[in-house]
């Protein structure tokens, strides 16, 4: 199978594993998810993503790197943040699969 681009510049391959997915859970702990979260309900910067979420602001700045490394958000601008489809796939494997 061949991977399908999307146009936040990630691809999701129909075989990547859904096992990927689902340890993206525990490289990401709690704090990381309820980001994620945040920003899928409309957070788009540090501040927002705090008052959505509750995470501490020195959370978010340590996660922020490997929520951007995975490509499960993608940053525009200096402080404003997208969810990617991929971290779409993600928020919904976790619902699914957990």
């Amino acid at each position: 199978m061949h991977p399908a681009d999307y146009s936040d510049g990630t691809s999701f391959d129909t075989h990547y594993d859904i096992e990927e997915l689902r340890s993206y859970k525990y490289i990401l702990g709690e704090f990381g998810v309820q980001m994620l979260l945040a920003v899928a309900r409309g957070a788009e910067n540090k501040n927002s993503i705090q008052m959505l979420s509750g995470v501490p602001h020195a959370c978010i700045a340590g996660r922020m790197p490997v929520l951007l490394n995975l490509k499960l958000l993608k940053q525009e601008g200096e402080d404003l943040f997208k969810l990617t489809s991929r971290g779409h796939d993600f928020l919904k494997c976790i619902k699914e699969c957990f």
